[in-house]
């Protein structure tokens, strides 16, 4: 049986081998369940069947209405996606933990309130793959494209090419290029793009770091092709957004 780990009236949280324990649910809830070794995350909407989550690693059920409540939407349908790496690390810290009895429990607790809130921000955000939005493609080749999209996600800052990302994750350009566009609707170079304007965007919030330094450390190499790119992306320039906020 997994460990339960009561978050909050309105979800529970469940960790480990075995089944789930479905006495005492949260009412109208729908279910996460992390399945690490797959690299999946899987929504089951009302009515919630337990039985699927028993293989899951992390299982997450909330109320419907503190999903409204808190994300403002619920997701459209039952289905499995593929896990960005973010939301991984998260799920395995709560499935990981080494802390003794009572800390553990409190950590858990706190990163399972993570988990959620960052699996909605990607639902938000449509950063999350179905898995069946792999179509041609073979279940290996699948994998190497997801790990084309994480190498993305994790090494942004550093000089990434088409050419260098195929060889790190063992494809040719032509099925990457073919593959990406069909997983994820968007180029490698405009996963790369989002990337580094997010980031880029984050830096002239959070800190005073000069324009084009922020614009240097999200890997443009110089002012003006930065400046361009952030204001097709956002529609104003670096300095207007930093003195908007």
């Amino acid at each position: 049986m997994k460990t339960r780990i009561d978050t909050s009236h309105e979800m529970v949280c469940f960790v480990g081998d075995g089944a789930v324990d479905s006495e005492g649910w949260p009412a109208n809830s729908i279910a996460l369940g992390f399945d690490l070794s797959a690299g999946t995350v899987s929504f089951d909407l009302a009515p919630v069947d337990p039985a699927p989550l028993a293989g899951s690693d992390v299982v997450l059920i909330v109320m419907e209405e503190a999903c409204k409540r808190v994300f403002g939407f619920l997701p459209d349908t039952d289905g499995d996606w593929h896990l960005p790496s973010d939301v991984r690390l998260v799920a395995l810290a709560i499935r990981d933990c080494a802390l003794p009895g009572p800390a553990c429990e409190t950590m858990r607790l706190g990163k399972s309130i993570e988990l959620l809130c960052t699996t909605f921000d990607k639902l938000t955000n449509h950063a999350l793959v179905p898995v069946d939005g792999a179509r041609e493609l073979s279940a290996s080749e699948a994998s190497q494209i997801v790990a084309a999209r994480r190498l993305i996600d994790e090494h942004w800052q550093e000089k990434l090419t088409l050419h260098s990302i195929a060889r790190e994750c063992g494809l040719n350009r032509a099925k990457l290029t073919r593959g990406f566009r069909s997983m994820f609707d968007c180029s490698v170079a405009d996963a790369i793009a989002e990337r580094r304007l997010g980031g880029a965007r984050q830096m002239l919030l959070s800190t005073d770091l000069p324009v084009s330094s922020v614009g240097y450390a999200c890997g443009y190499m110089n002012n003006a092709s930065f400046t361009r790119a952030f204001s097709r992306r956002y529609g104003l320039a670096p300095t207007k957004l930093r003195a908007a906020a």
